[in-house]
Parts: structure tokens; sequence; C-alpha cells
């Protein structure tokens, strides 16, 4: 998948009243100054593989906490949060587990997001 298109759905979700809402704390963008987007990006690809990609998840709808990691409140702006919004958003299918190719898609999505707020902080922050 190229740039647009991952741009062309995060135009999409910025229409959602409820996912336009998500954005990255002060905290949160500490936490990415001091380790980094190459660790982030590790962690969220942990956070996939283990909270969202089986094809069973006991607390499915619940597992992606709202704070504490810049890939969870970004899980929640890309609707990348349970199966069930992947599925709305996404058209992936409940139920199995997610290929590697779904996994980074949702991986890239989740790290063009938290790259935009981040740069749009930095954007902000020089202005000032």
């Amino acid at each position: 998948m190229n740039k647009q298109n991952y741009q062309d759905i995060l135009d999409k979700l910025s229409k959602s009243d409820f996912r336009k809402k998500f954005h990255l704390s002060e905290k949160d963008l500490s936490y990415i100054d001091s380790k980094g987007m190459d660790t982030i990006r590790k962690h969220t690809c942990d956070f996939i593989a283990s909270r969202i990609s089986p094809a069973v998840i006991k607390n499915d709808g619940k597992q992606t906490p709202m704070r504490g990691h810049p890939a969870f409140i970004a899980q929640h702006a890309c609707a990348c949060c349970c199966r069930r919004c992947l599925y709305k958003w996404h058209h992936i299918q409940e139920g199995r587990t997610l290929n590697k190719d779904e996994q980074d898609y949702i991986v890239n999505l989740i790290m063009i997001w938290i790259e935009k707020e981040y740069k749009n902080h930095l954007s902000l922050k020089s202005q000032a």
C-alpha cells in the first residue's frame, strides 16, 4: 500500500467524532523523544502481534488501553484497537489470525499517525 492510500484512510478516520479526539499527550511525546521512532515501531509490532493478531482474543474490544503508550492512542485513532474496529474500518475479517501483510499494514498506519502527530507537535512548538 502506498502513502496516499494510508493518507486516504487517515482522512476518513479524521471525520469520525470518536477517532478525531485522540492525540498524543505530552507524556507520549516525551516517551517518543526518549525512545525514538524505531523503538516505538518495535513496540507497536509487538502489541499488534500479541494483542490484535490472534484469531481469538479473550477480551476483544477491551485489550487496548486508552493511555500508557503512543501506540495505544494511535490504535484508537486509527481504528486498530480491536478486531471489531479492524473489520468495520479496514475490512479485515475477525476470527482468524492476521497474516504478515495485515500486521504490517496496521503497524504502518499507526506509525504514520504517530509521526504526523509528532511533527504537528514540533511545528507548534517551534511557532511558540
